[in-house]
């Protein structure tokens, strides 16, 4: 059976990228640098608006939003694990070789996409308050207005079908 992406231009998705293994690499300085800059890199010759995401030691998630006339999230992906595995400096491979992605239905699915990503440390364990997790888009979500800074000091009602990992 061969697995059929929703590609759609302008569309909004949420995504799980996993590391190959489960290697918990991805929060160290050097593995966190190198992402950033395949982010940016990316970004500056295929454009996409990240709107959340959270990086754990093992896993990342984030929504992306695409330009209107653009429906190409593999290539990104693609791009960014490549040039990730380049700079960063740990032996390979680093990812495994899909990712989990969720086209965004509505106004709802994505709020609930948002609560899932930044939740997602407090769940885990990694820390008690979600604004204590630094590889997140928290802080930059709070100033925006779209949470409190005291958010998550309760589990957020998410549907049980959300999310990846």
């Amino acid at each position: 059976m061969r697995y059929r992406r929703a590609y759609q231009d302008g569309g909004c998705y949420f995504f799980t990228v996993v590391t190959a293994r489960r290697r918990a690499f991805l929060t160290e300085s050097k593995p966190i640098a190198a992402l950033r800059d395949a982010f940016r890199r990316v970004r500056s010759r295929y454009p996409f608006t990240i709107d959340a995401v959270v990086i754990l030691p093992d896993h990342l998630h984030c929504v992306w939003t695409l330009p209107a006339d653009d429906a190409d999230f593999s290539l990104r992906w693609r791009l960014i694990k490549t040039a990730f595995s380049k700079r960063a400096g740990i032996a390979l491979p680093c990812w495994q070789p899909r990712f989990w992605e969720h086209q965004i239905r509505d106004a709802t699915d994505y709020a609930h996409h948002l609560d899932y990503i930044h939740y997602n440390p407090v769940r885990h364990g990694y820390v008690e308050r979600v604004a204590d997790w630094p590889h997140s888009s928290f802080g930059r979500c709070v100033q925006a207005g779209l949470y409190p800074p005291d958010w998550g000091i309760v589990a957020p009602a998410l549907p049980v079908d959300i999310g990846r990992e």
